[in-house]
């Protein structure tokens, strides 16, 4: 075999061995990419728990927001962490109305005022605001609210990962600070914990929204 016909097999085989590694590779990245978050669920790791914050307030440019604490959210069948929030949120009414703090309820669905938890019951002149899980859609919560000079909003409720989350984007995206007391809002666990991720993570409510609890705001 002369030496040019030697060099052109070589040249021959690199190329199919360049291309055979190419493809290989090609087809690896295709089948990575391919993945979608469903395929690599149980791959996530958990992201580091974010930090609690104490927030002092100035309770006469502040309200709190009380959001679906109704029977037919908050029940021990259906909820039970709500149930168990109940205690912490009557006291901390307590010492929000003691502070003449404005309280603002919302209700969901077809339930009235009258459904709303005895131990948590709005008292007489209280607004009260009816939407499905951001309370600020189609209601007047909005003007409520600036109506008073309410710079700040505190935020409980249930479910967590519906009208709190929701809510309280809402309220950043127009310009309120917003408080989410960890202890008062309520789902399950995993509702819970991506609330509380997605609070202080996602563009919309990131840079306005303070996570607490109520040990922890100041007034």
């Amino acid at each position: 075999m002369n030496k040019t016909k030697k060099n052109n097999r070589i040249i021959v085989f690199f190329a199919f061995f360049v291309g055979l590694t190419l493809a290989m590779a090609f087809t690896c990245f295709s089948q990575q990419t391919d993945k979608t978050i469903i395929d690599e669920w149980k791959a996530v790791a958990v992201p580091p728990a974010p930090e609690l914050k104490e927030v002092p307030v100035n309770p006469k440019e502040t309200a709190f927001l009380v959001l679906d604490i109704q029977k037919l959210t908050c029940n021990p069948e259906n909820r039970p962490r709500c149930i168990a929030s109940l205690p912490k949120i009557k006291e901390f009414l307590q010492r929000v109305r003691a502070a003449k703090m404005m309280v603002v309820y919302s209700l969901a669905g077809t339930v009235t005022a009258e459904d709303i938890l005895p131990e948590v019951a709005l008292l007489g002149g209280e607004p009260v605001v009816r939407s499905s899980v951001d309370k600020f859609y189609n209601t007047d919560l909005e003007k409520i609210l600036k109506d008073k000079g309410i710079k700040t909003v505190i935020i409980c409720g249930t479910a967590a990962n519906g009208a709190v989350l929701h809510t309280a984007t809402g309220a950043a995206v127009r310009g309120f600070q917003v408080i989410v007391p960890v202890d008062l809002m309520s789902a399950d666990l995993y509702a819970e914990q991506y609330t509380a991720w997605h609070l202080v993570n996602a563009p919309g409510s990131r840079r306005q929204t303070t996570l607490t609890k109520t040990g922890l705001i100041k007034f």
